[in-house]
């Protein structure tokens, strides 16, 4: 290396740590920091209101984004210069260059943040829902969590291209790093090693930017286990546990005639689908009633309008004497309650999905204690300890800190039902709990469900498990094509099936069995 090169090397170096230039950076550094900061927070009511079903405020947003990321920022900034002060707006240039590139990244950060959050699996926001959690909780903390994987290298891509973006303020005289490096150019002429050491410094500042990106990413990646706090676990068996006082004093027990759940001529239709067509049943206190039938005929729809996590177009549900999420007027209808997440929780209804829901970023225990914190306002204390007897019940006692994805299908269902008696719930459904496991893994499912209808909860479930159906349903109703077929104990229901329809079922899910 010639004695030139070096000499112009050190002279760049020397540039870089120059107090002229750094402080050009400075104030490039400043400008994009607010504007990043602020354009997140904006971006993040812009994402929602894009999201929103409130058409006027969907259009609004879908309107500003579209403007400000068509027009150069440029361009943004000389309108904003010139147009704020005949208005009475006096600000000087390098608050002007903020608030231009606050507005410019809003509309750049809400399409990020969007896309983040329509990444995350939209079960997760039913789960949320089904334990009583708002909307806006379920956002910070289920959804926002999950989808920053999604958001975090857009939006450091975005940032980068914002510090390097400031040069665009010298337009409006902002004295920030690239607009010094012009000034000392215009003396001297040393275009390369003035630039060079520009350069150097965007380098630093943009370096800065992806190892905050690398940290983050490392912190909300779920497969990378974090330190947890240390819970101890019962030395109890799971077989030796006493389910009943598992569950709330509160909660239903066997013995008593009263219904619990009445359906009354319940209708519901997709578009011109129609899915359920008149649905007429009762659930007495502690009975489980098992609901078989073909895909399709309705089944899963009735449990999810027993929670109100789908409204119901015709009739009503009542459970434990009262309409969820609905209030009666005195001529007989029945409106939405503005709270409907308060409603739900006030309900008590814990429900368990065919595809588990589990919060892939919380631990088997922080999915058991969420809602008992987040919803119901428990200590995290005592959260805990009653979410350890609850995994200890269902044989995951073992595994409380472990994250879904490192659990099998089967101690995954487990976790949900743990989960789900988390909040004392007085009536529990099961859609179809065990579809989605492998053979070897049912058992371990079912026994977990048949401890509960021995203790007296209940339950209402969706299964195709004729054996469990035998040994644990008091009734079985089988349905198809949005109406009930034929309903009855489990003898007769399965042994001496009255109609045709529920004949031809049986026997094409006993046929596996058979062969």
């Amino acid at each position: 290396m010639g004695s030139e090169a070096v000499e112009s090397i050190l002279e760049t170096l020397s540039y870089s740590v120059s107090g002229f230039l750094l402080q050009g950076a400075l104030a490039a550094l400043e400008i994009a920091v607010i504007a990043i900061a602020a354009g997140v927070v904006l971006g993040l009511g812009l994402a929602l209101m894009r999201l929103s079903t409130f058409k006027p405020a969907s259009a609004f947003a879908w309107f500003y984004i579209w403007f400000m990321r068509g027009t150069p920022v440029l361009l943004q900034l000389v309108f904003l210069y010139d147009a704020l002060p005949p208005m009475g707006l006096k600000l000087d240039s390098f608050t002007t260059a903020v608030l231009g590139f606050t507005l410019n990244e809003a509309a750049f950060c809400a399409e990020i943040i969007r896309g983040g959050i329509i990444s995350v699996d939209r079960r997760q926001t039913v789960a949320a829902a089904a334990l009583g959690m708002a909307r806006f909780l379920t956002l910070r903390r289920i959804i926002l969590p999950q989808a920053m994987r999604a958001i975090l290298p857009a939006l450091a891509n975005q940032s980068i291209s914002v510090i390097k973006g400031t040069a665009v303020a010298s337009v409006i005289f902002v004295n920030e790093l690239t607009f010094r490096s012009q000034q000392i150019v215009g003396q001297n002429f040393k275009f390369f090693t003035v630039f060079a050491a520009a350069g150097l410094i965007y380098l630093v500042m943009t370096s800065a930017v992806a190892a905050l990106q690398r940290y983050l990413e490392q912190r909300f990646n779920p497969e990378i286990e974090r330190k947890r706090v240390a819970t101890p676990v019962p030395d109890e068996e799971p077989e030796a546990m006493d389910w009943r006082t598992l569950i709330d004093a509160k909660a239903p027990t066997a013995g008593q005639d009263s219904a619990f759940v009445v359906c009354r001529d319940v209708h519901k239709s997709y578009g011109p689908r129609e899915i359920l067509r008149g649905i007429d049943l009762s659930v007495g206190r502690g009975e489980v009633v098992v609901i078989m039938g073909p895909s399709g005929s309705g089944k899963s729809t009735l449990l999810r309008l027993i929670n109100h996590l789908e409204h119901v177009d015709g009739g009503e549900i009542v459970v434990d004497g009262k309409h969820v999420g609905y209030e009666s007027h005195t001529d007989g209808r029945l409106e939405p309650v503005r709270n409907l997440a308060k409603a739900r929780a006030d309900a008590r209804i814990g429900m368990v999905f065919q595809s588990f829901n589990l919060f892939e970023h919380l631990s088997a225990l922080e999915n058991v204690v969420e809602a008992p914190v987040q919803v119901y306002g428990q200590t995290e204390a005592e959260a805990r300890s009653r979410g350890v007897r609850l995994l200890s019940a269902v044989g995951l006692g073992r595994h409380i800190d472990h994250l879904p994805h490192r659990l099998s299908g089967g101690q995954q269902q487990r976790v949900a039902i743990a989960r789900a008696l988390a909040v004392s719930p007085k009536l529990m459904l099961f859609d179809e709990p065990t579809s989605a496991l492998d053979p070897e893994l049912v058992g371990e499912v079912l026994t977990a469900i048949r401890h509960m209808a021995e203790a007296g909860m209940t339950m209402i479930v969706v299964t195709h498990e004729v054996r469990f159906a035998r040994e644990v349903a008091d009734r079985i109703v089988f349905m198809d094509e949005g109406q009930i077929v034929e309903q009855g104990t489990p003898e007769e229901v399965l042994d001496r099936p009255r109609q045709e329809r529920t004949q031809r079922f049986l026997r094409l899910i006993e046929r596996p069995a058979t062969r």
